[in-house]
């Protein structure tokens, strides 16, 4: 599989439309927080509610749609669902995006002002 980044054709309509939908489960910040969790380990529903704040119905509704679009997978541990990102490239743009924001949205160092 070749990269997109660099190439000069545009990708096929069907790839951003992919691409779209991704992001647009993203642009929520509930279901980006739970992909942030899940980037750093693997979780179950009640870790991820406590760690989100969210309530535990909302948390399992936003897993399902991330699920359904393949941006989170699972896997049964004897009687519970542990979630987890199986896609390194998801990984690195959550990370790289959140990364970013939170460099931009720090206080500049003493020395710099």
């Amino acid at each position: 599989m070749t990269s997109a980044v660099g190439d000069s054709a545009d990708p096929p309509a069907e790839v951003l439309a992919e691409a779209a939908a991704a992001f647009g489960l993203l642009a929520s910040s509930a279901r980006l927080h739970i992909v942030w969790v899940l980037a750093q380990g693997e979780c179950d529903v009640t870790g991820l509610s406590e760690r989100v704040g969210g309530a535990l119905p909302a948390v399992s509704q936003h897993l399902t749609k991330l699920k359904l679009a393949g941006l989170v997978r699972s896997r049964r541990e004897g009687r519970r669902q542990v979630y987890f990102v199986d896609d390194p490239d998801v990984v690195t743009v959550v990370r790289l995006m959140v990364g970013q924001l939170t460099a931009r949205a720090a206080p500049a160092p003493a020395w710099r002002v």
